[in-house]
C-alpha cells in the first residue's frame, strides 16, 4: 500500500510538469505584437506609370473622365465612349456613347449603355471587371479597353 501512496505523488509531479510544459509550448506559439507605422507622405512620390494603381485610396483624382475603346465585331471594328466620374476612386456615374455601324451593334450597344450603371455605380474603380452586360459580351471589351485608359489619365 506504501508503494501505491508514493506512485501518486510521482504521476502528480509527471502531470503536473506535462501541464507546464504543454502550456509553455503555446505561449511559444503565440506571436509577439508588432508596431505599425504609417507611411511618411512627404516620402512618398507618385508613379508616373501609366499602368493602373492598386490602391484606390487617394490614387485617382476626382473628376470626369472621357476615353473610347474599340472591340471587334462581326461586321468589323466598333466603337464605345466611356465617361465615368470618379469620387474617392468610386465610381459615381458612367455614360455610354454608341456608335453602331449596323441595326445589330445599335441593339447590343444600347443594351450595354442601358445595364452599365448597375454593374458599376458605387464600386472602386480597381474593383471593376465587366465580360457581360445586358447580354452584350462584344462592347464589354470596348468599355475594358476605355476603362483602362480612364484609369491611367485618373492617376497622372
Amino acid at each position: 500500500m506504501r508503494t501505491i501512496i508514493q506512485a501518486r505523488p510521482a504521476i502528480a509531479v509527471a502531470a503536473g510538469l506535462t501541464l507546464v510544459g504543454a502550456l509553455a509550448g503555446c505561449a511559444a506559439e503565440t506571436p509577439a505584437p508588432t508596431a505599425t507605422t504609417e507611411p511618411d507622405a512627404s516620402t512618398t512620390e507618385p508613379s508616373a506609370s501609366a499602368e493602373a494603381p492598386t490602391d484606390s485610396t487617394g490614387a485617382y483624382a476626382d473628376g470626369s473622365y472621357t476615353e473610347t475603346g474599340q472591340y471587334q465585331s462581326p461586321n468589323g471594328t466598333e466603337t464605345v465612349d466611356v465617361t465615368l466620374t470618379l469620387a474617392d476612386g468610386v465610381v459615381t456615374a458612367v455614360e455610354i456613347g454608341t456608335h453602331p455601324s449596323n441595326p445589330n451593334t445599335e441593339h447590343y450597344q444600347g443594351e450595354f449603355a442601358g445595364g452599365i450603371a448597375a454593374e458599376i455605380v458605387g464600386k472602386s474603380i480597381d474593383d471593376i471587371s465587366v465580360s457581360k452586360v445586358a447580354g452584350s459580351s462584344l462592347t464589354s471589351g470596348g468599355f475594358m479597353q476605355a476603362l483602362e485608359a480612364i484609369m491611367a489619365d485618373a492617376s497622372s
